[in-house]
C-alpha cells in the first residue's frame, strides 16, 4: 500500500496512506470525520468513469494512516496534504473536501497558494467559522462542542452511534437513502479511528477560516445539505458566497451531512459539471 511520511512522533514515522487511480486531470478527495478515503466511493466510481485521476487518502489518526497523538490542527493537516501533493507531483489539481476535509482545502490554499491547484470543491463545509462569538453570532454555541468532547471521553462508541444517526438523518432517511449495512460500515470505520484523534479533532472544528477565505483565488463549488444537523447550512455554506471571490453554492434540498452517500446523483452531477467548465 502506498504511503507518504509526513513527520515523526518519538522514533516512529507518521505515515499517510493514499490511493492513486486512473488518469487525466487529477482530483484529490479529502474525507470527513470520522471516516476514511473509501467514504468517497460513490464519487470515485463516477470520476474514474469520466476520465479523471482520483487520489484519496486517510487523514492522520484515521483509516490506514498512522495514529499519532500530535498534529491535530489545520496547519498540520494542510502540511500533510502538501506533502502528498508534492510526493505524487500533482499539478492543475482539484481539491475536494468533505466536512473536516473542507478545512484542509481552505487552509492549504491560504497557506500555500494555488500554483498547483485549478479548482476547489467543498461538501458539508466547516468554514467559515462554526463557533458562536461576539463577532460571529451566526455560529454554534460553544457548550455543544464541550458536550461532544465529554460524550467522547465517557464512551466514544456510544457517541459514534448518535453522531452517525445525525450524520445521515437516519430517522428520516434510514432504509431509503442510508441502509442499515451502510450505517454499520461507517460505524466500523469510526470505531477503528484513533481514540486520541476522535477527541482532539473536536477542538479543531472550531478553527476560524474567515481570513483564509479572502486568499482563495480559484473557483470554488460548495454543496451542502439543507437538513444538515452536524454543520447547519445557514451557519456554514450559506455564508460562503459572500466570503469567496468565485463561489458557486448548490444547496441539496433535504440533504443530511453526508450528501455524498445519501444524494450521490445530485452531488455527482454538480461535481462533474463544475469540473468540466473551462474557468
Amino acid at each position: 500500500m502506498p504511503y507518504v511520511t509526513v513527520g515523526i512522533e518519538n522514533d516512529a514515522a507518521i505515515d499517510i496512506h493514499y490511493e492513486d487511480h486512473g488518469s487525466g486531470h487529477p482530483i484529490v478527495l479529502i474525507h470527513g470525520y470520522p471516516l476514511n478515503g473509501n467514504s468517497w466511493e460513490r464519487q470515485e466510481r463516477e470520476l474514474l468513469a469520466n476520465g479523471y485521476r482520483v487520489i484519496t487518502y486517510d487523514r492522520r489518526g484515521f483509516g490506514r494512516s498512522s495514529q499519532p497523538t500530535v498534529g491535530y490542527d489545520y496547519d498540520t493537516f494542510a502540511s500533510d496534504l502538501k506533502a502528498l501533493i508534492e510526493h505524487v507531483d500533482l499539478s492543475d489539481v482539484v481539491l475536494a473536501g468533505f466536512s473536516m476535509g473542507s478545512g484542509e482545502v481552505i487552509r492549504y490554499l491560504a497557506a500555500y497558494g494555488s500554483e498547483r491547484v485549478r479548482k476547489a470543491v467543498l461538501l458539508g463545509t466547516i468554514p467559515p467559522f462554526v463557533l458562536k462569538t461576539d463577532d460571529n453570532p451566526e455560529g454554534v454555541d460553544g457548550k455543544i462542542f464541550e458536550d461532544l468532547k465529554a460524550a467522547i471521553a465517557n464512551d466514544r462508541y456510544a457517541f459514534f452511534e448518535g453522531f452517525l444517526n445525525n450524520f445521515y438523518n437516519v430517522d428520516v432517511l434510514g432504509g431509503t437513502r442510508i441502509s442499515d449495512r451502510a450505517w454499520q460500515a461507517s460505524f466500523n470505520v469510526a470505531v477503528g479511528s484513533s481514540p486520541f484523534a476522535t477527541y482532539a479533532c473536536v477542538d479543531t472544528w472550531l478553527t476560524d477560516f474567515r481570513a483564509d477565505l479572502t486568499k482563495v483565488d480559484v473557483p470554488v463549488l460548495v454543496m451542502h445539505g439543507t437538513a444538515d444537523r452536524i454543520l447547519p447550512f445557514e451557519s456554514t455554506a450559506a455564508r460562503l458566497p459572500a466570503l469567496i471571490a468565485d463561489c458557486t453554492l448548490v444547496p441539496v434540498e433535504d440533504g443530511p451531512h453526508n450528501i455524498g452517500w445519501t444524494f450521490p446523483d445530485e452531488v455527482n452531477t454538480a461535481l462533474l459539471t463544475f469540473l468540466s467548465e473551462a474557468k
